[in-house]
C-alpha cells in the first residue's frame, strides 16, 4: 500500500492514469467489436450495438457492486484492518459469482424477449441473438475479474490491473482478425466470431490477475470468513452497491428505453447513435478515471478521520474533470468527420453526427460534474442521493422530454440529444448543492 495515498492532491492525478488506461482498454473491447465488425458488415454494427445495449446493463452493475468492494478496502487501509480486507474480497467474490451466473442463466434464456421489446429491426434479430447467447455466457466471469480489480484498486495497485487489461484487449483484436473474417483454416464467423473472441479473453484475463492476486497482493480469499457468514460485510457491500447499482441501472435502463425510441427510426440512425456514442466516450473516460483515483482517497481520507481534507481532494478533481471532457468533446465536434468517418462514408450519418456532437459538448460538461458528483458522495457514505436524483430525473426528464422531443416533436435523434444533455445538467447542478450542504460529513460507511 502507498504510504502517502490522498496526502497530496498530485497523488490522485499519479492514481489516474493507469485506471485511465485500464478503463480505455475495458471499453475498447466493446468498440473494437463494433468497429471490426463495421468493417465487415453495417447492419452487424446494430447487432452488436443492441447486444451491447443490454450487456452494459449486467457490466455497469458488476461494476458498481465491485466498487463497493473498493470504498470499504480503501476505508479499511486507513484504518489499518487487515482481517476486515481479506472477508471483504472473500465475500465480494462470492456475491459477483453467484450474481454473475444467475444473470447468464436468465439472459440466455430470456434475450428474445428482451429484443423484441426494444423492437430490434427483424433483418438483424438472428444476428443479435447469436452475438448476445455468447457474450452472456460469460458474465460469470466478468464478475469474478471485476471483483479482484476492485481489490487491487483498494490497495492503489492501478498498473497491476492496466496490464492485464492489455493483455485482453491484444488477445481480443488478434481473436477477432482471425474469427470474423476467417483465416486459414478457420470459417468466417461474423458476429459470432466477435462474442467468441471476447468470451475467452476475458477468460485469460480472469487467469492472470488471479494468479497476481495470489501471489502479490497479500490478501486470504478463504472459505474461513464464511463460516460463520459475515451478514455485516455483505450489508455494507450491498449498502453501497445496491443503491449506486440503483443509480447506474436507471441510467441503463434509461438509456435502453431511448434506445427504443432510437431503433424506430431505422438503421441509418441506429448507427449514428452508435457510432457518436462510440466517439463520446473518449471525452469522459478520463473523468471515470480520474474519479476512480479520487474515490479511492476520498475513502483512506475518511477512514483515517481526516474530513478537512477530502473537500479539496473533490473540488480539484472536479476542475480537472470539466477542462479535461469539454476540451475533447470540442475537439470531436471540430474534426467529426474525420473522426465519423473511422467507421462509414455514408453522408447522412455523416451530417446527423457531427449535430449530435454540437449537443454533445453540452452533454458532457453536466456529465463531467455527475461523475465526479456521484463517487464523491458515494465514497463519503451519502450513497441515496445520487439513486434518487438519478431515478428521478433520468425518467421525467432524459426519457421523458426524449419521447417529447424526439417522437412527438418529430426532432428524431436532435431531439433525443438535447432531452440527455438536459438531463445531466440539471442532475449536475443538484449535485453541487448536494457536496456543499456538508450533509456528507455526517456519514461512515465502517465501524470505528
Amino acid at each position: 500500500m502507498q504510504s502517502d495515498i490522498g496526502h497530496n492532491k498530485q497523488s490522485i492525478i499519479k492514481m489516474s492514469w493507469p485506471i485511465f488506461i485500464e478503463v480505455f482498454l475495458q471499453m475498447l473491447v466493446g468498440n473494437v467489436d463494433q468497429f471490426m465488425i463495421s468493417q465487415y458488415s453495417q447492419p452487424s454494427v446494430a447487432a452488436v450495438g443492441n447486444g451491447n445495449q443490454i450487456m452494459n446493463i449486467i457490466i455497469i452493475l458488476l461494476t458498481v457492486m465491485s466498487t463497493a468492494t473498493t470504498i470499504l478496502i480503501a476505508q479499511y487501509l486507513g484504518a489499518k484492518n487487515q482481517e476486515k480486507i481479506s472477508e471483504v474480497c472473500t465475500v465480494s467474490l462470492l456475491f459477483n459469482g453467484l450474481f454473475g451466473l444467475v444473470s447468464s442463466v436468465l439472459l440466455i434464456t430470456f434475450h428474445r424477449q428482451l429484443f423484441a421489446w426494444l423492437q430490434v429491426p427483424a433483418e438483424i434479430m438472428d444476428e443479435t441473438s447469436i452475438f448476445f447467447s455468447i457474450i452472456a455466457s460469460g458474465i460469470v466471469v466478468q464478475g469474478l475479474y471485476f471483483s479482484f480489480v476492485a481489490s487491487f484498486r483498494g490497495y492503489s495497485w492501478m498498473k497491476t490491473t492496466m496490464v492485464v487489461s492489455s493483455v485482453m484487449n491484444i488477445l481480443n483484436i488478434f481473436g477477432n482478425w482471425l474469427l470474423i473474417y476467417g483465416f486459414w483454416n478457420i470459417p468466417a464467423m461474423g458476429v459470432a466470431g466477435v462474442a467468441i473472441s471476447t468470451t475467452i479473453s476475458k477468460c485469460i484475463g480472469l487467469v492472470i490477475i488471479y494468479y497476481i492476486f495470489k501471489k502479490y497482493l497479500g490478501v486470504k480469499i478463504s472459505l474461513k470468513y464464511l463460516r460463520p457468514f459475515p451478514w455485516d460485510s455483505l450489508k455494507r457491500i450491498l449498502y453501497i452497491g445496491i443503491p449506486s447499482g440503483g443509480e447506474t441501472l436507471s441510467y441503463q435502463l434509461s438509456q435502453t428505453t431511448i434506445m427504443k425510441m432510437v431503433n424506430a427510426f431505422g438503421l441509418i440512425v441506429i448507427n449514428t447513435k452508435v457510432y457518436v456514442a462510440i466517439v463520446a466516450m473518449f471525452a469522459y473516460i478520463y473523468a471515470l478515471a480520474i474519479s476512480a483515483a479520487m474515490q479511492i482517497v476520498v475513502g483512506y481520507l475518511i477512514g483515517s478521520n481526516k474530513f478537512d481534507e477530502v473537500g479539496t481532494k473533490v473540488w480539484y478533481t472536479m476542475r480537472i474533470s470539466l477542462f479535461v471532457c469539454t476540451g475533447l468533446t470540442v475537439l470531436l465536434y471540430l474534426s467529426s468527420d474525420y473522426v465519423l468517418g473511422i467507421f462509414t462514408t455514408d453522408p447522412e450519418v455523416l451530417k446527423l453526427g457531427k449535430t449530435i456532437l454540437f449537443i454533445e459538448i453540452f452533454l458532457e460538461i453536466g456529465r463531467a460534474i455527475n461523475i465526479v458528483m456521484v463517487r464523491a458522495l458515494q465514497a463519503a457514505g451519502d450513497i441515496k442521493t445520487p439513486v434518487t436524483v438519478g431515478i428521478v430525473c433520468m425518467w421525467s426528464i432524459a426519457v421523458g422530454l426524449s419521447y417529447v422531443l424526439g417522437i412527438v416533436m418529430e426532432m428524431g435523434l436532435v431531439g433525443i440529444w438535447i432531452a440527455m444533455a438536459t438531463d445531466e445538467c440539471v442532475r449536475a447542478v443538484i449535485f453541487i448543492y448536494r457536496w456543499r450542504s456538508g450533509a456528507w460529513k455526517k456519514r461512515k460507511l465502517i465501524e470505528v
